[in-house]
């Protein structure tokens, strides 16, 4: 027997020094980010809880690429700092941004040293009384993890890249399709290509190349659905797979902030100078001479129009994207200027009249008064307008109250009131609904329904399916398609689409330093 556990003991020793053994030659890499879509012509302000962070082991669970049976586990020792995502919204106040910056760089002096670094961000990050947040933020991590540390940073295609985000990352990517349907694809794509050059020996690239362009579109105008965005994307994928490169990179930018770094952009990133530059500059010019060919998603047209096409139309499901209050794209999602004008129709002040969906505004006192009703009760309340009353004021329900549901992530609370033939979405919290679970888990069928309104701009996958014809109305809000109404001060100018005469612009690549030259002056930027 005391032989047996000597032996016992003997063999779990061995077992973990062996394992202690491969740990220790794992690279350390930690995973860090914020990411969020800051609207700077909404009244609206994001705090910190609308970022859901992530701490610790948590951080796992928004990659699935990071499951326990996935290969991509077992090749690091990972050291989750924080994540957070936050629905689009305003600007973020300055608290919720410190905050959430401190407890991250908390995170990473606590762990460190690290071999690299997993960056994940959206890239269209406002912060009140702040420039460029996330070249702020990535300034702030290098001063904690140092200047050999890789970092690869994965983005959606419509952030920002400035010259010091620019700098101080590594590796960068962004996504190839919008809608996003490669998102997760994009930051597995951003973790591979880290543990590719630490395990390889390669390090950071020799090279990158980046590119300014003066053009800021709407996604609505730049969707890979259509042409000439479809073409202009379809080319990053083989560019990047070219020897001696090691990613090619298309941002459109965001064009509902006003901030000196907001343009397109395109990246290259490899250890042959000739082809990253030439490959750069090929990307950058074929999107520069495009620019006039973009051209909106959908048919477009005021909100009288799109309504007149609607209920004209043999064609159901017929959706009508209500973008100018878009909460995926940065709009407050109160705005109630398109519902206000719907209820004024007398096409809908029957029961027996079109049946729409609308979806949807916040409303948290008519929640609360419909939650007292029950289902099958009256409610008389008013909803919306209380961020983003620039339109209209907060528009009056009178109807009966179809659903109530309690739970979700975002809405917290959610009910139907129909008013008429209207089937009005009243949530506790703004949310954007484009899944058709969204719909039928409060008992409403849009396939069945004449006309579905959503605040949103183009429609994400699920909807677009869905539909038997799509409008684009051009409605007023923080996120207006009409970017040319739009109070820019701060962009720099000229810009396309602003500014339609400009000259030819300087398309060269620029070649970033390498990240472990930066000084420390360069950070105090």
């Amino acid at each position: 027997m005391r032989r047996f556990l000597l032996l016992m003991v003997s063999c779990c020793s061995l077992v973990s020094a062996t394992v202690n053994a491969q740990t220790k030659h794992l690279p350390r890499i930690a995973i860090a980010g914020l990411a969020i879509e800051s609207s700077t012509f909404s009244p609206a302000l994001t705090k910190e809880e609308a970022f859901h962070a992530r701490y610790g082991a948590d951080v796992f669970n928004a990659y699935p690429f990071f499951g326990v049976d996935s290969p991509l586990r077992y090749r690091a020792v990972w050291i989750p700092a924080l994540i957070g995502k936050s629905l689009p919204g305003g600007a973020v106040t300055r608290e919720a941004y410190e905050s959430l910056v401190r407890q991250t760089l908390d995170s990473l002096k606590k762990n460190a040293p690290y071999d690299g670094l997993f960056f994940d961000i959206h890239g269209a990050m406002s912060v009140v009384g702040l420039d460029d947040p996330e070249g702020d933020f990535i300034t702030r991590i290098r001063k904690v993890i140092g200047n050999k540390t890789i970092i690869s940073t994965s983005m959606d295609l419509h952030g920002n890249v400035s010259w010091r985000l620019a700098e101080n990352t590594d590796l960068i990517t962004c996504y190839r399709m919008a809608p996003h349907e490669d998102a997760m694809e994009t930051k597995q794509r951003a973790v591979q290509h880290l543990l590719q050059r630490i395990e390889s020996g390669k390090g950071k690239p020799a090279f990158k190349a980046w590119i300014p362009i003066p053009v800021l579109l709407p996604g609505e105008k730049t969707s890979t659905r259509i042409e000439p965005a479809k073409t202009v994307y379809k080319a990053v994928a083989p560019a990047a797979a070219q020897p001696g490169i090691i990613d090619a990179a298309i941002w459109v930018g965001y064009a509902w902030a006003d901030e000196p770094r907001n343009h397109a952009v395109v990246m290259v990133t490899g250890d042959d100078k000739q082809k990253v530059t030439h490959t750069a500059e090929q990307l950058a010019k074929s999107f520069w001479d495009a620019r006039f060919g973009y051209t909106f998603v959908a048919p477009t047209d005021n909100l009288q129009g799109a309504l007149d096409k609607a209920i004209a139309s043999a064609k159901h499901p017929f959706f009508i994207s209500d973008s100018g209050d878009n909460p995926t794209a940065g709009g407050a999602g109160d705005v109630t200027w398109t519902l206000t004008e719907i209820l004024k129709r007398k096409e809908f002040q029957s029961e027996n009249g079109p049946s729409l969906i609308y979806a949807s505004i916040p409303g948290p006192e008519l929640v609360k008064k419909a939650m007292e009703a029950g289902v099958g009760g009256r409610v008389d309340a008013y909803a919306g307008a209380a961020v983003d009353a620039r339109y209209a004021p907060p528009v009056r329900l009178a109807g009966t109250v179809e659903a109530i549901e309690k739970g979700d992530k975002d809405a917290e609370v959610e009910v139907v009131v129909k008013v008429g033939s209207v089937h009005v979405i009243v949530t506790q919290k703004r949310k954007p609904y484009h899944k058709e679970n969204d719909f039928t888990r409060l008992g409403l069928n849009p396939r069945k329904s004449d006309i579905v309104v959503v605040k949103i701009g183009y429609l994400e996958p699920e909807l677009y399916n869905m539909r038997a014809d799509w409008i684009l109305a051009l409605t007023p809000g923080g996120v207006d398609q009409d970017l040319e109404r739009l109070p820019y001060k701060r962009i720099q100018r000229p810009m396309f689409p602003l500014d339609k005469s400009m000259k030819e612009p300087d398309l060269s690549a620029k070649l970033v330093p390498s990240s472990d030259r930066l000084r420390a002056s360069l950070h105090a930027k």
